[in-house]
């Protein structure tokens, strides 16, 4: 079974709601994205999305557009990544997403980089531009690799269209609770338990909910309705205040470890 499988179905035996937590890959560099992933785990996150650098992050807002550019200026790569996620994988087996644009997947070559996504160690990835109508032989590729293909559902996605999604997803279903780009709000979107419930009529898969959540509290409603919460800005946030630090990835973690507490 699959790490994010296996964790989805313990966390649905014991009860719990399941954290997910975004950062940019490389910001401020590789290493430290090794120690945040160590530190995440001792948190308690559930899953780890790693947002792979690219030079034009259409799907985000400008916190996580910074980290990216902070990715890209520490010479962070894909293969650099890979590397740094099998170095991972020496102290942790936390489940590892990585959050993608298809530029860089169509570059190397679609199988090449699925399969070296898997030696690595990684096992989903989140490719935000690759709609599953033109997605041709990926889902069979990474089915093949082992690997979930994840996709996402926001509020404007049509019903029709959301049950094509949610047949064809793997792991979980990442709902966007808002229009737009991502980034830390002030409150939550109103309609949450609505469509996680108009999901749940096409899928079993665990619901996700993520976009704008970054205070104990928002997480905490937004749990209520999901089987699982995604943070990003807050997290890429509090790097971006810390980068410079000796103790970044206890620092962030100390605050990470809130907002999981907030939902256990």
């Amino acid at each position: 079974m699959n790490r994010i499988e296996a964790r989805f179905a313990h966390l649905r035996e014991s009860g719990k709601k399941g954290f997910v937590a975004y950062i940019g890959s490389g910001d401020p560099d590789l290493e430290a994205t090794r120690q945040l992933a160590i530190a995440f785990d001792q948190a308690g996150v559930d899953v780890l999305e790693l947002g792979v650098p690219f030079s034009d992050p259409l799907a985000d807002g400008i916190v996580n557009q910074m980290a990216a550019q902070r990715g890209l200026e520490s010479g962070t790569t894909p293969d650099k990544l890979l590397a740094t996620i099998s170095a991972i994988r020496k102290e942790s087996q936390i489940p590892i997403v990585l959050y993608v644009y298809y530029n860089l997947l169509h570059k190397r070559g679609l199988k090449q980089f699925i399969d070296d996504c898997a030696q690595a160690g990684v096992d989903g990835l989140l490719v935000l531009d690759l709609p599953p109508e033109e997605s041709d032989n990926y889902e069979q590729l990474m089915t093949a690799a082992g690997l979930n293909n994840i996709y996402l559902i926001a509020p404007t996605t049509p019903e029709s269209r959301m049950e094509i999604i949610a047949k064809r997803a793997k792991g979980f279903i990442y709902y966007i609770s808002r229009e737009g780009v991502t980034g830390m709000q002030e409150t939550v979107a109103d309609n949450i338990a609505s469509m996680t419930a108009k999901i749940r009529q096409h899928t079993t898969l665990p619901i996700a909910v993520g976009f704008g959540i970054s205070t104990p509290e928002q997480a905490r409603l937004v749990a209520s309705n999901a089987e699982a919460i995604v943070v990003g800005s807050a997290i890429v946030n509090q790097i971006a205040q810390n980068g410079k630090d000796a103790n970044l990835a206890p620092k962030v973690a100390a605050f990470v470890k809130t907002l999981v507490d907030a939902i256990k």
